[in-house]
């Protein structure tokens, strides 16, 4: 009997560590993988990429794990880059891209371009220069060990969260040595998953979230299921595993301020052994000449520039006609002369003001590669400030049509709202001819940019979805109700909706916001402003604004993030006028789960999805009375017992290939002034 026991003990044993055994070796991938480029007999370009790839693999472990380097001239210039990733030591990235070069020679030899993914690095090397270090259009690389997820839809779905919402996002809000994220998630009791994600630090924060959101799409379609994937782009790379696989924190410390390492080589007097006196006698000499130099060149400048000041408060006292004088004269009063109004809105103008040259330092003289958006009223650049802050900078086009009084109001309005799921205005500044306004930076573009790119909009799993719809909520609120100030939007829609990090909505773009008083909730306007299909029709036909106008405005994006349809896009439509008629027709009709996005259709939960086209509906009402009050509407997001009324039709206000409609289309671009501001009271 003891006997039998012990044997049957032994063998389960040694089934558990057969198993074990066959897991682990399951666990690995079939690194190196190539990519190679067609062959040359070009013996001078041979030579510059062996040159290329010699200087590249001794200068990566200076540059913490990412070097580009340049050889030769004209059409015999190449490049070549190695990155390593982001977790491993200097020893063992120094050892694997020197075993890519190895790799590349052996297998790779007498061609233009190569590359080739490791473990832990990759290498390229290439003779078109100017190719975009993030080009999506070549075929991935990928690697799977084939071996499946014991409940793959709850994989996948743990996966999805924590790639989108966690770490394609921080991997891109990276800097310039370093674009790289780690971390993991519960599947079950008895499992996890461990993801990656790296970009090259020369591809920007934008092109590093489109190319790793591309990766993650294709690892699906390549190995869904699997539980153990990498795959490659020249210009990211994406790995997950249910096993740990990286080093947890990385063993290369990024220096503090994070700015770019300077090379020994490029600093006197470090090359070793002692300099003599003479020489440092030298270098004082020349420091100080620089120096003495560089003060006068300060001075003379500086005079140049009150010169031509004066010049111009001459100009604008002579002629008051003159916009953008009148601007800085009118703002300058408004922040300088002791305005009461003004000290008592901000403070003192100082602390919120930027200089010209800080804002054109941080933003590379506004280059074209930092535009990250376009406004109605302008471009919007992305800067990086002396200290290492991230900013987004409004730059107000001369032809915008925000004059003085918008962008006074806008600076107004921010300065003073603060919370977190508003965008926070940090200053502005008026020179020259420059109207900027100075935004913290915002990571996840704006909410359009998901909803309606078709390659985009599945990023957005049901949970993101509704966290945005009460984050939007919680903002309106707060202008609405809970400001000091009482504040009508004018203008809320998806594109003025931004996503931080996490996914967290932040409205933006207080242009056309009103300010009103404490008790009042409405106002009368003779210049319709706005957006088509967020407009409702009490604004749209009359110039009546109101909070109710907002709550119009938030229900067609409540019904633009579960359908995933541009309410615009039913303008050119014969048989649909508007998206609520369209939501309004299918809730009528029975047919309401045709209306969520066909991405998410398998993964939503039904009742908070009905629950939030219906509320949608009771926005988007022709009565004022029958739309909820933004307080009414986060109290019926969060309390599933209070009941909802059943909505009746959408208002008609606007027909195609109507007079009316092309009326107010005429009176919106050639409106003329607003009428004044209503005064600023405070609550």
């Amino acid at each position: 009997m003891d006997s039998c026991f012990l044997t049957q003990t032994h063998l389960i044993v040694i089934i558990i560590l057969f198993q074990i055994l066959c897991f682990t070796t399951a666990q690995t991938h079939n690194f190196p993988i190539f990519r190679c480029g067609k062959t040359t007999t070009n013996t001078i370009n041979q030579t510059n990429i062996q040159t290329a790839l010699a200087l590249v693999s001794t200068a990566v472990t200076t540059h913490y794990g990412y070097n580009k380097t340049y050889v030769g001239e004209g059409q015999n210039r190449v490049m070549a880059v190695a990155i390593c990733r982001g977790d491993v030591g200097i020893e063992t990235c120094k050892n694997c891209i020197s075993k890519s070069v190895v790799q590349l020679q052996q297998n790779c030899s007498n061609t233009i371009e190569a590359i080739v993914w490791n473990e832990n690095c990759s290498l390229l090397y290439s003779n078109r220069i100017n190719a975009p270090a993030a080009n999506y259009d070549e075929p991935n690389a990928n690697s799977s060990t084939h071996v499946t997820a014991t409940d793959a839809v709850k994989f996948g779905l743990v996966l999805r969260s924590l790639i989108h919402t966690r770490l394609i996002v921080k991997a891109a809000s990276g800097n310039s040595l370093r674009k790289f994220a780690t971390g993991n998630d519960v599947v079950s009791s008895s499992e996890k998953v461990y993801a990656m994600t790296q970009c090259s630090p020369a591809i920007s924060s934008t092109d590093c979230n489109s190319c790793l959101s591309l990766l993650f799409r294709d690892s699906q379609k390549c190995c869904d299921g699997d539980v153990d994937v990498a795959v490659f782009f020249r210009g990211c790379q994406l790995r997950y595993s249910n096993v740990s696989f990286y080093n947890d924190p990385p063993a290369i410390t990024l220096p503090a301020n994070s700015m770019s390492p300077i090379s020994s080589q490029s600093i006197p007097g470090t090359h070793g052994g002692k300099r003599n006196k003479s020489e440092i006698i030298k270098v004082i000499v020349i420091v100080a000449s620089v120096s003495i130099g560089i003060v006068l060149i300060s001075m003379g400048l500086w005079c140049l520039v009150i010169k031509s000041r004066l010049q111009k408060r001459n100009t604008y006292n002579q002629n008051s006609s003159n916009s953008s004088l009148m601007m800085i004269s009118e703002c300058d009063h408004f922040t300088q002369a002791g305005s009461v109004e003004m000290q008592m809105e901000l403070g003192t103008g100082g602390s919120l003001k930027f200089d010209l040259g800080t804002i054109i330092g941080a933003t590379k003289n506004f280059f074209i590669e930092n535009k990250i958006g376009q406004g109605g009223f302008g471009p919007v650049y992305k800067g990086v400030l002396s200290n290492g802050t991230e900013v987004a900078v409004k730059r107000l086009s001369k032809s915008s049509g925000q004059g003085s009084r918008e962008f006074v109001n806008e600076v107004i309005l921010m300065a003073k709202l603060q919370h977190r799921n508003l965008v926070r205005l940090l200053g502005y500044c008026l020179e020259e001819d420059e109207k900027l306004l100075i935004y913290e930076y915002v990571s996840n573009k704006s909410l359009d940019y998901f909803l309606f790119d078709p390659n985009m909009h599945e990023h957005l799993d049901w949970p993101t979805r509704y966290r945005i719809i009460e984050g939007i909520t919680k903002g309106m609120l707060y202008l609405h109700q809970d400001s000091r100030l009482r504040i009508i939007h004018r203008d809320l829609k998806a594109s003025n909706v931004l996503l931080d990090g996490d996914m967290n909505a932040k409205i933006s773009d207080f242009g056309l916001a009103r300010i009103v008083g404490a008790d009042q909730t409405q106002g009368n306007t003779n210049r319709i402003v706005g957006t088509y299909g967020y407009m409702s029709p009490e604004y749209a036909v009359h110039g009546h604004f109101s909070v109710k106008s907002d709550v119009f405005a938030f229900g067609v994006v409540v019904l633009e993030i579960i359908t995933g349809k541009k309410s615009t896009s039913f303008l050119h439509q014969d048989d649909l006028d508007d998206l609520p008629h369209f939501a309004w027709r299918n809730w009528n009709d029975g047919t309401k789960m045709e209306l969520v996005d066909q991405t998410m259709v398998e993964t939503c939960s039904k009742d908070e999805v009905m629950r939030c086209i219906n509320i949608a509906l009771l926005c988007v009402q022709e009565d004022l009375d029958d739309r909820p009050s933004m307080s009414s509407i986060l109290n019926k997001l969060n309390n599933y017992s209070i009941p909802l009324s059943s909505p009746k039709k959408p208002p008609h206000y606007i027909k195609k290939n109507s007079t009316y409609f092309s009326t107010i289309k005429s009176d919106f671009f050639n409106s003329k002034e607003e009428s004044s501001i209503t005064g600023v009271h405070p609550r």
